[in-house]
């Protein structure tokens, strides 16, 4: 049996903890968001959890890419995740670590191959929803002219962002919040995009699976019509050489 590589392995065994580790972050950033009142003692553990997580995923970045064996490849081919580690030590805005952690949850979750695409598109919504409605509401309650308060308002408003219908009895009204508004149209852009490729792609390999079906069928029953006709040949012939056999036996016989 064929060994796997040192990285895949890792990914696998570490896939699990990961995504438990981004439960607890989801946890840690909306409790103080929910909570505004709550004491600093919670929210110094809850921003404590969002560090310790990102930096569970970096050190994951910097095991696979020392197990990776071609590094330069490797950073070619994951800038995304290079990127989604750097930027919180940028500026140390609240904000980056759930761009981050969301983006390397992200990358994670594609390099399993048991998470099927419906499954993947399906959390990625609720998350994009999720954390898009913490993230506006943090940003919206204390603008002056905001009008999104409450959690209902913002989930209400990440809704109706996601899906490109925009009523406007919402609207964020901080370059913060209007830049969290650009991120969840384009993510709501690109996940119906998914949704209706993956419809379509299950309708056309369903219709050629018909298909290929109908034309096995078919081959079948014409291999099985040439076989009736190559047995009516036979029986022809087998009744054709037994009558001439009769005949000859009868033109042979003595007369009485």
């Amino acid at each position: 049996m064929k060994q796997l590589p040192a990285q895949t392995r890792w990914e696998r065994r570490t896939q699990w903890p990961l995504l438990a580790l981004a439960v607890a972050f989801a946890l840690a950033y909306t409790v103080p968001v929910v909570h505004p009142g709550a004491g600093t003692r919670v929210q110094d553990v809850c921003v404590g959890v969002e560090w310790v997580v990102w930096g569970a995923f970096a050190c994951d970045y910097l095991v696979r890419l020392a197990l990776s064996g071609q590094r330069l490849a490797f950073v070619r081919t994951h800038w995304l995740d290079l990127l989604a580690v750097v930027l919180p030590l940028i500026q140390p805005l609240r904000l980056l670590r759930v761009v981050s952690t969301l983006a390397l949850v992200g990358r994670r979750a594609r390099m399993a191959p048991q998470i099927q695409l419906t499954v993947y598109v399906g959390g990625a919504v609720v998350g994009l929803l999720m954390f898009g409605s913490l993230a506006v509401l943090e940003v919206e309650r204390g603008a002056p002219a905001g009008n999104i308060k409450t959690l209902g308002d913002a989930v209400w408003w990440s809704f109706t962002t996601m899906t490109t219908v925009g009523y406007g009895d919402h609207a964020p009204t901080t370059g913060l919040g209007r830049l969290i508004a650009v991120g969840l149209m384009l993510s709501g852009i690109a996940l119906l995009g998914v949704v209706t490729a993956n419809i379509a792609a299950w309708f056309i390999s369903r219709f050629e699976r018909d298909g290929e079906e109908e034309r096995r069928q078919t081959a079948l029953l014409e291999a099985l019509t040439q076989e009736v006709r190559s047995l009516r040949g036979q029986v022809a012939a087998l009744a054709g050489g037994s009558k001439c056999a009769c005949e000859q036996g009868t033109r042979g016989a003595p007369l009485a």
